[in-house]
């Protein structure tokens, strides 16, 4: 395989995960400002944070990634996939959290912050994880 194949396909990957994490967090802001209104901004948060996770699996293992590691085994692959965001939803609720309450952010600002954790923390590990050859 010749550098420029190896430097693109995960440049490639990396473009179709951005893409499919956009889509993924409008699902979760979505749901995360419809839901604060009726219910504890964190618990609202977290709601939002699985529908964003089911969509972003959905759609990464349909079109962000072109290997799976465990593509004969869907259910251990959405187990570590889910294991891996239930990590991610720590993290994303912690910054929200600290977000809110020390730094005097609103919702959506945290929620913003906490979406440029979660992006990095989820690319790298399901990728070196998941998505590898």
């Amino acid at each position: 395989m010749s550098i420029t194949r190896r430097i693109r396909n995960p440049a490639l990957e990396l473009g179709r995960y951005f893409v499919v994490s956009l889509i993924a967090l409008a699902v979760d802001v979505s749901m995360l400002m419809a839901m604060a209104r009726f219910m504890h901004y964190l618990w609202a948060a977290s709601l939002g944070f699985v529908l964003g996770a089911i969509t972003s699996y959905w759609l990464a293992i349909r079109w962000a990634f072109r290997h799976r590691r465990l593509a004969a085994y869907p259910r251990a692959e959405f187990l570590a996939y889910s294991l891996v965001g239930i990590l991610s939803l720590g993290i994303n609720n912690l910054v929200i959290f600290v977000a809110v309450e020390y730094l005097a952010l609103a919702l959506l600002a945290s929620k913003a912050v906490a979406a440029g954790a979660t992006f990095a923390f989820n690319f790298g590990v399901r990728k070196f994880v998941l998505f590898r050859k």
